[in-house]
């Protein structure tokens, strides 16, 4: 698939990839409201356009990636509504039935990075988690009953505690696919420093990507008995 791909959007690599696998082996009905946060690109938005889901909505804090994904949906002839912001700021109270998301997630700088750093497309903080615990917390709320969230991350930003913050919302979350994925030129300029820091084996020069799956219950939750 052609992208327009402004310098400083990410570019669609392996985590795309294993995201748009799972997506594509979800079934939705047709009309199906489905939300791809960190857009980037688009990919992921036109993968759920393209299938059939008629009410896609894409959010992305850069303005670049936004231009980038409008282009995109248009030159593909796809409906894509696209939003810029923060994570679920865009969207206020809405549902949906699929929250897809490939958010920056690499172990990064304590510093958020600039606004026309490159880093910005992956750099997610000193544990790689600034981006997975906000949308952990918060996508219960926007997904219908019987919804669910398909994100992607490293093995690298603590997968059990992307799994423990998501089940501490409510929802049921289980590690859907997994795939090693050869270091890239920015984790290679950075393997010394991961292997000084212990996230890495000696000479390791590969990540583990995984796809974590969380479903929203069809029927509300009994409450816990007060002791």
């Amino acid at each position: 698939m052609f992208l327009l791909r402004p310098p400083g959007v990410y570019r669609p690599k392996g985590d795309t990839a294993l995201l748009a696998a799972a997506l594509a082996a979800d079934v939705l009905p047709t009309g199906a409201r489905v939300l791809d946060l960190c857009t980037g690109t688009g990919v992921l938005a036109l993968c759920a356009a393209r299938g059939g889901h008629s009410r896609v909505t894409a959010v992305d804090l850069s303005w670049r990636a936004v231009l980038a994904a409008r282009i995109n949906a248009l030159a593909h002839g796809l409906r894509v509504r696209v939003m810029r912001g923060s994570l679920f700021a865009p969207i206020g109270d809405e549902v949906f039935d699929l929250i897809v998301a490939n958010p920056p997630y690499e172990v990064g700088s304590e510093a958020r990075p600039g606004r026309q750093s490159r880093a910005r497309a992956w750099d997610a903080g000193l544990d790689g988690r600034r981006l997975l615990d906000e949308i952990c917390a918060g996508v219960a709320a926007h997904l219908r009953p019987g919804g669910r969230l398909l994100i992607v991350q490293s093995a690298l930003s603590g997968v059990a505690a992307s799994l423990s913050r998501l089940r501490a919302a409510g929802l049921r979350a289980r590690v859907a696919a997994r795939k090693r994925e050869a270091f890239g030129p920015v984790m290679w300029a950075r393997a010394a420093w991961l292997e000084e820091q212990g996230l890495i084996l000696p000479g390791q020069r590969y990540e583990e990507l995984v796809v974590i799956r969380a479903d929203r219950s069809r029927t509300p939750q009994p409450l816990e008995p007060r002791q």
